[in-house]
């Protein structure tokens, strides 16, 4: 968490924090300061005579504090009065903190839920194999997914097998039903599906629908036109994106020959 927030103390970032407008004539140094030698490690940031300081608390909970040392910082007296103003401000301060550091968690989350797709699962007992990203296969069966993930009744085995084959250049009859219900046992595993009660059809979870709407858009619009302009040697060198891969190779080439860098 700590590596993910070293800019929190820019003046930028401490003015939505703190919610107050930072200019060059604002006092006070805006830095990030970090203690991790010989202590639990903290991460400090400052606003004029402010600060908040983060760590965890016995290596389990993450503990905010926020210290007001000059009530004027907010435009607020000094009387008891104003007690309840001031801690209206440090809460305020905290949660926009807080806010600001979920936010940077997103990729980890993500991650979580990438892995939870692509490596196998174990459900009350059973097993299944991952969906990786890159299989084909994987990829055409969740583009057949999302031609079921708005029908209300759902899809049966035979309907996803006559959507899922063509995409594999195969024929319907070709895959037997053994074969689908070892891939509807995958999905249903790993949350993609569910199985409506009563019946033999399943329909596509709302997170199912998320994930195979993603994973497919990124592989066939990002990854493969991508990598088809920056990979092969023979690929046309007139796209933004090969002249920049380009550029950089060369940066690194004349870095290494200017450091004399070992092979």
């Amino acid at each position: 968490m700590i590596r993910e927030n070293l800019d929190l103390g820019r003046p930028d970032q401490v003015q939505l924090i703190f919610d107050r407008r930072v200019t060059k004539q604002t006092p006070g140094r805006f830095q990030t300061r970090v203690l991790t030698e010989g202590v639990t490690p903290s991460l400090h940031i400052d606003y004029k005579h402010s600060r908040i300081k983060q760590y965890h608390e016995e290596g389990r909970a993450l503990r905010t504090e926020t210290t007001i040392n000059d009530t004027r910082d907010f435009r607020i007296g000094k009387r008891l009065c104003n007690l309840p103003a001031l801690r209206q401000i440090g809460f305020q301060a905290n949660r926009r903190l807080l806010d600001v550091e979920r936010i940077s968690q997103d990729c980890a989350i993500g991650e979580d839920a990438f892995r939870r797709v692509n490596e196998p699962v174990e459900v009350d007992g059973q097993r299944a194999s991952g969906l990786r990203f890159a299989d084909a296969a994987v990829q055409a069966l969740l583009s057949a997914l999302l031609v079921f993930r708005l029908l209300p009744g759902g899809f049966s085995s035979r309907d996803l097998r006559d959507h899922w084959s063509p995409l594999l250049g195969k024929a319907p009859d070709d895959m037997t039903m053994g074969q689908m219900g070892y891939h509807l046992r995958r999905l249903r595993l790993h949350g993609l599906i569910e199985r409506i009660p009563g019946t033999h059809r399943y329909r596509v979870t709302r997170q199912g629908g998320r994930a195979a709407l993603f994973c497919t858009r990124v592989y066939n619009r990002i990854l493969r036109p991508g990598l088809a302009l920056i990979t092969p040697e023979e690929a046309r060198d007139d796209s933004d994106l090969r002249h920049g891969f380009d550029q950089l190779d060369a940066i690194i080439a004349r870095w290494i020959k200017r450091e004399k860098v070992p092979a």
